[in-house]
């Protein structure tokens, strides 16, 4: 904080120093800037209010309501136009001086910056015309900026009350004309689609094109490739069954003999390979010799042993077999037909794809030659409709609500803004400069100051004694300064008090 408040005491010292050079720049700032000021026009600017109300209910009942809106934003956003702002120069004093075509473009552009037109709600319009000609007084101006608003009124009253009505007849007409083409080339695209259909009946996108048929044909042959492998499954599953039964079986009482022994044996051979034993297992092999020494056995006895009688479950394993042999027949017999089917379709889709783009772009213009078709009849329709109501009953009520007044005050610029902020900005540049200034010429306010600078400690300081002559003189220049100043607030509450005064003779 004590490093702070040197340096403030510092700026204020070197400032004080060199106060008649701050105070000298600042009447020079400050007069150059009220000349500045004072040569700037005064804008004034009218303001007007309307207000456009449509209240008809046979309006909105046939649809044109929003029709209307959209005839009123019309204007709205016309009325700035170069040919009403023309009316609006040829209608007031800005058209004093127009003489040559040049003239008349520049006053436009000039008017075209003054003007605003606003929608501040769904039917409030507010009209503003801002005049600030160097060539004209203020009460002149602000007559002028009246003139103007008052003028967009009588074109907005124009533009939306005079009405369109002779122009609806030629314009149904155009219309019907537009319509009758459309028909035609509506009527040539139908019969084009229909002979293109009934070329391409069977190549066209749809339930019978040729890649949906393929399509349905891999999905039924993924369904029968898992029928088939279940199929397959269930016949081997009967053969195992059946390689694990003996095809004769021996009745109690009666004795087997070698071929019943040999039936045994081979059963339980069979039984064993079901349980996953291979051929190389000791039991496997111990098996196959017994049966090889049943074998002899049997045939040494000949047809004189005494046999066994058939297995019926043996039987009906066999005619469960030949079942599911033939539904696996009949599934192979299917895949195969698929097969060739779907290679055939193939073979057709190659010329599918252009049949495809070409009905595409065939639906496609016919399916846009119907929409503008469907529009441009409803938009008839409504338009005939609207041409009825309006030359029948006028639905919009227009309504001034404030009206342009000739404005009491400048709306541009803020001059006692202005005033105060030259005096605030010289006074300002002048104290600048005086600080810069003693910055320059490496002065020392403090001894806190001199010892940074030095790096050296600082034992004392010279106070300035002054005699009493010097004292008076001190105090003159003092009041001098003190008047420099107020001299500065004077001139500034003078040239306020002008401009309060040009605004009363305004009013």
């Amino acid at each position: 904080m004590d490093g702070l408040a040197d340096q403030i005491r510092g700026a204020l010292h070197s400032v004080w120093n060199r106060r008649w050079i701050a105070l000298g720049l600042a009447w020079v700032v400050c007069l150059a800037g009220w000349l500045a000021v004072g040569a700037i026009p005064n804008k004034y600017e009218s303001h007007a209010r309307i207000f456009v109300q449509i209240d008809d209910v046979l309006s909105d009942q046939i649809g044109v309501g929003a029709d209307r809106h959209r005839d009123i934003n019309r204007v709205r956003e016309t009325l700035t136009s170069a040919v009403n702002l023309e009316k609006v120069v040829r209608a007031t004093r800005l058209g004093e001086k127009v003489t040559t075509e040049k003239q008349m473009e520049g006053a436009v552009a000039s008017l075209a910056n003054a003007v605003k037109v606003t929608n501040s709600q769904e039917n409030l319009f507010e009209l503003s015309a801002t005049s600030g000609s160097s060539g004209y007084s203020d009460a002149e101006n602000a007559k002028l900026s009246q003139d103007i608003t008052q003028k967009l009124i009588d074109i907005f009253r124009e533009e939306n009350l005079s009405g369109g009505r002779g122009e609806m007849s030629d314009t149904l007409a155009f219309m019907d004309t537009q319509l009758t083409d459309r028909q035609k080339d509506l009527e040539a695209a139908e019969q084009k689609r229909q002979a293109f259909e009934s070329k391409n009946a069977g190549m066209l996108p749809g339930t019978g094109a040729a890649s949906a048929r393929i399509e349905g044909a891999r999905s039924e042959l993924r369904g029968i490739d898992s029928d088939l492998l279940a199929a397959q499954s269930a016949v081997a599953s009967i053969s195992g069954q059946m390689a694990g039964t003996p095809p004769t079986i021996t009745l109690p009482g009666t004795s087997g003999g070698a071929k019943g022994a040999l039936a045994q044996a081979q059963s339980d051979l069979a039984a064993m390979h079901a349980k996953g034993l291979t051929d190389s297992h000791p039991d496997v092999i111990a098996q196959r010799a017994q049966i090889a020494q049943l074998s002899r056995a049997a045939a040494a006895e000949g047809n004189h042993g005494g046999g066994g009688s058939p297995n019926p479950a043996y039987a009906s394993l066999q005619s469960i077999r030949a079942d599911r042999e033939a539904s696996l027949i009949a599934l192979q017999s299917r895949k195969s037909s698929l097969q060739q089917e779907i290679a055939q379709l193939t073979t057709q889709q190659f010329s599918e794809p252009a049949v495809a783009a070409e009905a595409a772009r065939i639906n496609r213009d016919y399916d846009v030659l119907k929409e503008q078709y469907d529009k441009l009849l409803r938009d008839r329709e409504a338009l005939r409709l609207r041409g009825q109501v309006e030359n029948e009953h006028n639905a919009i009520k227009f309504n001034v609500i404030d009206p342009p007044t000739v404005p009491h005050e400048p709306s541009a610029p803020n001059r006692p803004l202005l005033l105060a902020g030259v005096l605030i900005a010289g006074l300002g540049i002048g104290c600048g400069v005086a600080f810069g200034l003693g910055h320059i010429r490496g002065t020392f306010a403090t001894t806190t100051a001199l010892e940074r600078a030095i790096g050296l400690p600082v034992l004392g300081a010279v106070t300035l004694s002054r005699t009493t002559a010097a004292l008076i003189e001190q105090r003159r220049q003092l009041k001098w300064f003190g008047g420099g100043v107020a001299g500065l607030v004077l001139v500034l509450m003078v040239l306020m008090a002008l401009e309060f005064m040009k605004r009363r003779l305004v009013a």
